[in-house]
């Protein structure tokens, strides 16, 4: 079984238990093989945290979780340093947080502080926590995925412009249809009669299935696959586009003039680049295409465009503005 076929299969078992939410398996799964970070935003319910617990279920992963709080501290998530008496002896040494975790649920991260917010945005771009005046490596698979509630915003500290650029991509998840709803509803009642884990039919390929791990090779060994993945000079070009049309926009459209306050940082472009080239060779080609590149770039887009006072006064959301910008950019 190749990588491609191991990504699929872990794609697959996931689905068994998150019903409704392909979008959302997908993007973690992107944000997995791209080697970024998540910003996932939705209503209470719609299987955030299970969705992440399902990866790390299925992944040979060591997950942890962090209910992000007014009242939580830097250390409290990189770790401290601890005295320790041993034999008549005391020395200090290092207790690892829950950062150090293959990965890692930040939920409600717009519920802490600052200095907590940015202890967690280093150590994402860093991939490492100091400490003490010591340096700690994070682990080589270190995924954050974290979690943003759209309502009951008072009391919140929401991340700054310059430090949700941090993040690879910025999911919405919405609710899900009506008869993946009644789908939900039965197998919530299957986990009910399970006693809280609901399990594929008896002789079924996902019985057997669900009871393998992937390893993290198998991860490293996609996204080694996904490195020769082919972006042609006119795809190249059209990223390139799309980007400097954020940061020019009056050449463009005179509506995207008035809405763009602050255009994609070049971290943008590269994240575009990556997202591109992971749902290429997920869908099976070794070559990015304009499609590949319009799927995933409201989700790279969405938290780095700063729109203006005149947008925000209208209701034209992110969404609308990176629409436009996709009937406005020629496709080379």
């Amino acid at each position: 079984m190749n990588a491609r076929d191991d990504i699929l299969q872990l794609q697959a078992r996931m689905g068994e238990s998150i019903v409704g939410q392909a979008r959302m398996i997908e993007r973690l799964l992107l944000g997995l093989l791209a080697n970024g970070h998540l910003l996932v935003e939705g209503l209470p319910g719609l299987a955030k945290t299970r969705a992440i617990k399902s990866l790390a279920r299925h992944l040979d992963a060591r997950l942890s979780r962090v209910q992000f709080t007014p009242d939580l501290l830097p250390a409290d998530i990189t770790g401290s340093d601890i005295y320790v008496t041993d034999g008549g002896k005391g020395d200090f040494r290092f207790q690892p947080g829950p950062l150090f975790a293959n990965l890692v649920l930040a939920d409600e991260v717009n519920r802490s502080p600052a200095k907590v917010q940015a202890a967690l945005l280093e150590a994402m771009e860093e991939r490492q926590v100091t400490v003490g005046g010591k340096t700690h490596p994070l682990e080589p698979l270190f995924l954050v995925m974290a979690t943003q509630n759209p309502i009951e915003q008072e009391g919140t500290y929401p991340l700054p412009e310059a430090q949700m650029d941090r993040f690879l991509m910025h999911v919405s998840v919405g609710y899900p249809q009506a008869d993946a709803e009644a789908e939900i509803i039965r197998l919530a009642r299957a986990e009910e009669d399970d006693g809280g884990t609901a399990k594929p039919p008896a002789g079924g390929a996902g019985a057997q299935a669900s009871e393998q791990r992937l390893s993290p090779e198998a991860i490293f060994a996609a996204r080694q696959a996904i490195h020769g993945v082919t972006v042609s000079e006119p795809v190249e070009r059209y990223i390139v586009t799309l980007v400097q049309a954020t940061r020019d926009a009056g050449r463009f459209d005179d509506d995207l003039k008035r809405w763009i306050q602050v255009g994609v940082s070049p971290r943008g472009s590269i994240g575009l680049d990556k997202v591109a080239r992971a749902i290429a060779w997920l869908r099976g080609r070794d070559h990015v295409t304009p499609d590949d590149v319009q799927a995933v770039v409201h989700d790279v887009f969405r938290h780095r465009l700063i729109l203006s006072y005149e947008a925000h006064a209208a209701a034209v959301a992110a969404d609308a503005v990176i629409d436009r910008l996709l009937e406005r950019v020629a496709v080379a």
